[in-house]
């Protein structure tokens, strides 16, 4: 039997799109490597608490709007399956998303301990996928393994070193000893933080500068969650973070290690510092070895991603497609498809993608009166309790079409995807030029004032954005001056200049 489609891995995203699946009545099937949904949460994060946000209380009983707070669960109709019926912290355990998912995946044709060992694609597009006990054959295949290689940077010595996923996460077996941590990302703070009250020195080392979510908007970057460690550097607390690269690791004679260390802001360019153990946490990367020539992908950012068609389709492998952290090719350390909260609304556009293409069924879309004060009253209502524009920011978009008189409106469809329409009204949530250059905490730097229109595009805030295109052309576009991070709705003094605005394109 040939599958319409098959699903390698079950964590959230090959879960998501196969929820989708079954819910629609397609054929598919799902193939996980591990002997329960979510292995990967097994594992990770090392330190078993989760950075994404599990906000219950928001004041408000509208499940749309309560997603931008819940970063996860996934896209469901069942109320039972929201994730604050399984954990009410802020920062839940990783455990009881393991139990999530094993309880999301039940219905679902998932088919455990099938360790894909290779892919391939037949002249005539149709792929065999091979596992130790079976083989299948799809017409297309949704890869959703995440990326499971641990990346080891090209430093001489570097397999003396320990590494993330591996290493103890006891804080004794580092007892008064010199650690260097090499990255500077949420790994390698989240395990410096871990060893703060018994390791004697901590220093974190990376070539680039540390920057903060808080501030460049990007969730990947360092979270506040994992930063306490700055704090114990820059209150000389016998730790520090080390900008430069690591040249060189060789083995003391007493066991520990020496590092040629080149910083990168100093007149000191290069030194010799010891330590008595060294852990890499450097990241990982997509593994692309199951593939055989006839389907490999081509792989882009330093080989750590495949590199993908806003279709979210193989730019080289016709009808091989992606799903989940692997999507982040597509807004790489821009907006939030490297994350449950905003590649849960990817997946949901892949399934109408896939739909559109496969099965001649049109992105769904809601008729909308082809007037100013219609359309500007169905943006408006949408921007006010929109989870998905508010997560993929610039990313994904509300798009309202006008033709022969009528209007349609379409929910959520990836911008890069957006096609040559005649007139389009395309809405995204967006923060403005340099927002991630501005410390929002400086109160000599001024705001752009909230309800001025004329100087809104300027905002460095999330704001929301109307532009028209014309045939995939910007020929306009309108910026409503409301921080939506301070104001669940956008006041009434929006509609007129929205309104006008509108009336002046058509």
């Amino acid at each position: 039997m040939t599958h319409d489609y098959l699903i390698i891995g079950a964590g959230p995203a090959g879960l998501q799109l196969a929820a989708l699946l079954e819910r629609d009545g397609h054929d598919y099937v799902v193939l996980e490597a591990g002997d329960a949904a979510g292995t990967f949460f097994t594992r990770y994060p090392r330190h078993r608490t989760l950075i994404s946000i599990n906000k219950v209380w928001t004041g408000s009983d509208d499940p749309e709007f309560n997603l931008r707070a819940d970063w996860n669960s996934l896209l469901t109709e069942d109320p039972a399956l929201l994730f604050k019926n399984y954990s009410r912290k802020y920062f839940p355990a990783a455990d009881d998303f393991v139990r999530y998912l094993k309880d999301f995946s039940d219905g679902l044709n998932v088919l455990y301990g099938r360790k894909v060992q290779r892919v391939s694609r037949s002249a005539e597009g149709i792929f065999t996928v091979a596992t130790a006990e079976e083989t299948f054959t799809a017409a297309k295949v949704v890869v959703a393994t995440g990326v499971s290689r641990f990346y080891v940077p090209p430093i001489e010595g570097a397999e003396l070193c320990e590494r993330y996923d591996t290493v103890s996460v006891d804080p004794d077996d580092f007892v008064n000893q010199r650690v260097l941590i090499i990255g500077k990302g949420n790994s390698a703070f989240e395990t410096a933080d871990a060893l703060v009250e018994t390791a004697a020195v901590i220093h974190v080392a990376g070539p680039h500068s540390v920057r903060l979510a808080w501030q460049t908007h990007y969730v990947g970057h360092l979270r506040a969650v994992n930063n306490n460690f700055l704090d114990t550097y820059q209150l000389k607390s016998q730790n520090a973070v080390l900008d430069g690269t690591v040249e060189r690791i060789t083995r003391r004679d007493d066991g520990g290690f020496r590092i040629t260390f080149r910083y990168a802001r100093t007149s000191e360019r290069l030194r010799e510092i010891d330590y008595d153990r060294i852990i890499l946490a450097t990241g990982f990367r997509f593994d692309a070895s199951i593939f055989d020539e006839s389907a490999r992908p081509r792989l882009v950012i330093n080989d750590r991603f495949p590199e993908q068609t806003p279709a979210f389709e193989s730019v080289d492998v016709p009808g091989l497609y992606f799903a989940g952290t692997l999507s982040q090719q597509r807004d790489f350390k821009k907006s939030t498809n490297g994350f449950i909260h905003g590649f849960r609304y990817a997946v949901r556009a892949l399934h109408h993608i896939l739909r559109s293409r496969h099965h001649d069924i049109p992105w769904p879309s809601t008729p909308v009166e082809a007037t100013p004060e219609a359309i500007t009253d169905a943006i408006i209502a949408r921007i006010n309790v929109s989870s998905g524009l508010w997560q993929q920011f610039a990313v994904l978009a509300d798009v309202v079409t006008v033709e022969n008189g009528a209007a349609h409106y379409r929910e959520e469809v990836p911008v890069a995807y957006l096609g040559p329409e005649p007139l389009a009204f395309v809405v995204t949530l967006e923060y403005g030029p340099g927002h991630d250059q501005v410390d929002p905490f400086d109160i000599t730097i001024p705001r752009v004032a909230e309800n001025d229109a004329t100087t809104a595009h300027r905002a460095s805030y999330l704001h929301p954005v109307v532009r028209v295109r014309r045939h995939r052309e910007v020929i306009a576009e309108h910026h409503l001056a409301e921080n939506l991070e301070n104001q669940w709705n956008v006041p009434p003094v929006h509609q007129e200049p929205l309104a006008r605005f509108i009336k002046g394109v058509l």
